[in-house]
């Protein structure tokens, strides 16, 4: 059989250039588009997006839902008609450092996976996801842009984060490895084990995969993550209680990035 390749027509490119904003949960999302001046709303193969200013810098901001497939899916729309020079992705996660609590941000120097097992063409063990095109192995773990990560270091020096009700302490922000995986740890054991094995700092359901587009397709990316839960047996407790805060922590973070850029 003779391959052939079919003629695709030109995807419509966006006049501005954008930095893409996105959000795994409605509250982080809303909270940042409130902060746009001009906001306008449009609607890509039901997945709606709305863009606008935030600072100096043109943003398109979505909503992605929850999990890795809708995660990259949404992340892949917006590369497909925004062409954005830039993807930050945001929004909670369960903390698994023993000195990390709920209302911490943990900015992802690196993001990867704690689901993902597979082995090599020659039968090597792997945690290491492929590229669909040239079908090398990805990274282990996907680094951070150095320039967006160093003004996301500078901006939580600068942020008011707000501390959780009944709070010991103020709340704090450190870089850190930040793993990704379609399953929601409610389980101090389970947790553990992932800190553990991985020296995970949070866990979380989408940040390596938007990383992984991001990484494959060439365009710089930021995972920013705020604390909701430990990611033990009151992980949903503590995530309804703590999700308002944990939002506003997040979405000042970013907006701090953005304004800086």
């Amino acid at each position: 059989m003779q391959a052939q390749t079919l003629p695709q027509p030109a995807p419509e490119r966006s006049p501005m250039t954008y930095t893409a904003l996105l959000g795994a949960f409605g509250e982080e999302v809303k909270l940042i588009e409130a902060s746009l001046d001009g906001a306008t709303e449009l609607t890509l193969n039901g997945h709606r997006f709305v863009t606008g200013q935030l600072g100096q810098q043109h943003v398109v901001v979505a909503l992605t839902g929850i999990g890795k497939t809708n995660a990259a899916l949404t992340t892949a729309l917006v590369m497909a008609h925004f062409q954005p020079k830039q993807v930050i992705f945001t929004g909670i996660a369960g903390g698994v450092r023993h000195d990390l609590q709920p209302g911490d941000i943990v900015i992802g120097g690196e993001v990867g996976y704690h689901d993902v097992r597979s082995v090599t063409l020659t039968m090597e063990p792997t945690r290491q996801t492929m590229h669909p095109v040239s079908f090398t192995l990805n990274p282990l773990y996907f680094t951070a842009d150095p320039t967006l990560l160093g003004l996301a270091e500078q901006a939580v020096q600068s942020v008011d984060l707000a501390t959780i009700p009944g709070s010991e302490r103020p709340p704090k922000a450190i870089v850190g490895r930040i793993l990704t995986g379609d399953e929601f740890i409610h389980s101090a054991a389970r947790a553990d084990a992932i800190r553990s094995e991985y020296a995970a700092d949070a866990i979380e359901m989408e940040g390596a995969a938007v990383a992984q587009v991001c990484h494959q397709q060439g365009i710089p990316c930021l995972v920013i993550r705020s604390l909701s839960d430990r990611a033990d047996s009151h992980a949903v407790i503590d995530l309804l209680a703590f999700l308002s805060t944990a939002a506003t922590n997040s979405a000042n973070v970013v907006r701090a990035v953005v304004t800086s850029l």
